[in-house]
């Protein structure tokens, strides 16, 4: 068995990454998310998704209270704070799940730590708001940490552009004090990476981001990319989604955060089946000689 990989979150808890892939269950507590805005918008909702989402698998639950969708209207903090925290409060109390806050704001991430979130979820790449990084730090939480184009010029190759920004996001957690093994690399898919062919491109090398030595989380769940593949509306994409985690999850990723977690639960047993067929041929290969 080779070197593993733990994953290091809050109040004491780690994941072992080093041979099983995990579900990140998306719980948007919003109006206006791109596929699900409004079906989980109030606590009793949300919290009933989340523990359904358990039941189906999922590992992680991710609140989030702000669309990240493009184009969406921002919300103040103090909004974005009263949608999450009472779902992340009473989350606490119900499932040993793992808790993760989908946000940028230092303010919010610092807040869902003490009403009891293991993980930040940064989709700035703690870019926007550094200071979300000392939170981490001072907290012990797990932090994802993913790559955008949004608001800046990007590189026009798509990993260089990922190493560039993920570096700088690497380089602004190691100044905070952030403890390595409580971060994973999010290469963004669908944020500003408004072609298809970007996506693919980025889907096919995502093996060169293993360079990082870093465990790596994708969301490719329902995105405008495999509506252009496919013809499908966005609830319609979780077949497209599953195949995207087989694949991804073969080239190296660890973490999926998804909105249907039962098909996305058996494509990534499917995957983790073919690697360990994939470790045991090894290393019989290796014993005979």
């Amino acid at each position: 068995m080779g070197e593993r990989t733990i994953w290091r979150v809050g109040y004491g808890r780690s994941l072992d990454l080093s041979e099983r892939g995990v579900i990140m269950a998306i719980v948007n507590v919003t109006p206006d998310s791109f596929s699900d805005g409004g079906l989980h918008d109030n606590t009793e909702a949300a919290v009933a998704h989340a523990l359904a989402c358990v039941e189906e698998g999922a590992t992680i639950l991710d609140i989030g209270g702000e669309s990240t969708r493009p184009g969406a209207a921002e919300v103040s903090a103090e909004d974005e704070m009263a949608r999450v925290l009472p779902v992340i409060s009473a989350l606490r109390q119900r499932t040993d799940a793992l808790i993760s806050i989908d946000t940028y704001r230092a303010v919010t991430a610092r807040a869902a730590v003490a009403a009891g979130a293991h993980i930040v979820n940064d989709v700035h790449g703690l870019q926007r708001e550094p200071d979300i990084a000392a939170v981490a730090a001072e907290t012990g939480s797990g932090l994802c940490i993913m790559h955008t184009g949004r608001g800046r010029a990007k590189l026009a190759d798509p990993i260089a552009d990922q190493l560039e920004f993920l570096g700088l996001s690497l380089d602004i957690a190691a100044r905070a004090g952030v403890a390595r093994e409580t971060i994973v690399l999010d290469p963004g898919f669908g944020f500003a990476k408004e072609s298809l062919e970007e996506n693919m491109e980025l889907m096919t090398r995502f093996g060169e981001l293993r360079a990082f030595g870093l465990p790596l989380l994708v969301g490719t769940s329902r995105k405008r990319f495999l509506g252009a593949l496919t013809g499908r509306d966005a609830p319609d994409r979780d077949a497209a989604t599953a195949a995207t985690t087989v694949a991804l999850r073969l080239k190296g990723a660890s973490v999926f955060r998804v909105h249907n977690v039962a098909i996305n639960r058996d494509a990534v047993l499917i995957a983790d089946a073919m690697l360990e067929t994939e470790r045991r041929t090894a290393a019989a290969k290796g014993s005979s000689t």
